[in-house]
């Protein structure tokens, strides 16, 4: 019986020996629609279950097997009216034995920690970024079903503002390095399910998107010649929606690089509306619509 459920067990954890979807030569996101908003409920359901399978994917097959063992004999102590022990009703067990391990909270405890939480999350400040950029604004007037497209390591923590405002994000970087951290840090603020990341070299391939808003870290355009940044941002522009809106936000360049200015790229732009770069403590951005 604990064999089998720990086959079980390996397929409710997705199998996590094969290849993630960031880690594919040419992910495509999934068709996305119009998200519904989802009860606090739902939620924290949500939150179980992920912490669940990030503690199953972190045992061994010997410990995994011996959580199996340990739920058949405590179903087993208390079965006199229970004819049938299946397989369900012992994964079942698994699960409410690692909820106990982890202590997880019960949903009135975690739903009080996590209206404080998202709360706290909807301010600017609570991620560093500077509250004279235009994201609370351009936040409040995304509609249900729209999509942000954040671009590079530096703008992450514009894109989990974003997407603790019920917004959809896609993250995409060059460096998987980057990806996995952006989405350990959506997990850890509890904002996994609007936040998608993928590795993405811009200048090979394009995620089949049409974003509403698109946040851009320059520095992702960095290593790229005047002609290949040219068609990177022709590429970005012409996916974007009618009426969508670019923002170009610097970000904190690593030691000895020299970074590439949002201003520099205000040039490429031509033909939309483009609110002039602003000074901040961290430098210039600028904000420019699709026509």
């Amino acid at each position: 019986m604990a064999l089998t459920v720990l086959q079980e067990l390996g397929k409710v954890a997705g199998y996590a020996a094969s290849p993630s979807l960031s880690m594919l030569p040419n992910p495509e996101p999934a068709r996305r629609r119009a998200a519904k908003p989802r009860s606090l409920k739902q939620e924290y359901e949500e939150f179980i279950l992920q912490r669940i399978e990030e503690f199953k994917d972190q045992l061994t097959r010997d410990k995994l097997l011996a959580v199996a063992d340990e739920a058949v004999r405590e179903l087993e102590m208390g079965t006199e009216d229970q004819l049938v022990l299946t397989e369900v009703l012992v994964l079942e067990h698994v699960d409410r034995l690692i909820m106990r391990r982890l202590n997880l909270p019960s949903y009135r405890r975690w739903r009080d920690r996590h209206v404080r939480l998202r709360r706290a999350q909807r301010e600017a400040t609570h991620w560093g970024l500077d509250a004279g950029t235009p994201l609370q604004d351009l936040a409040t007037r995304l509609e249900e079903g729209d999509l942000a497209l954040v671009i590079g390591s530096g703008v992450v923590p514009a894109g989990l503002f974003l997407a603790a405002h019920d917004t959809e994000v896609l993250f995409i970087d060059a460096a998987l390095s980057a990806v996995e951290a952006a989405e350990h840090r959506a997990a850890a603020e509890a904002l996994g399910s609007r936040f998608q990341a993928l590795v993405v070299s811009l200048d090979i391939w394009f995620p089949e998107v049409t974003p509403a808003l698109t946040v851009l870290d320059p520095l992702a355009l960095g290593d790229f010649d005047p002609v290949h940044r040219h068609g990177v941002l022709e590429t970005l522009k012409g996916r974007t929606a009618r009426g969508g809106a670019h923002l170009v936000l610097p970000s904190e360049p690593p030691p000895g690089v020299t970074p590439l200015a949002p201003e520099a790229l205000q040039a490429y732009y031509t033909g939309w509306m483009v609110e002039r770069a602003r000074r901040t403590a961290r430098g210039r951005w600028f904000l420019a619509y699709k026509p």
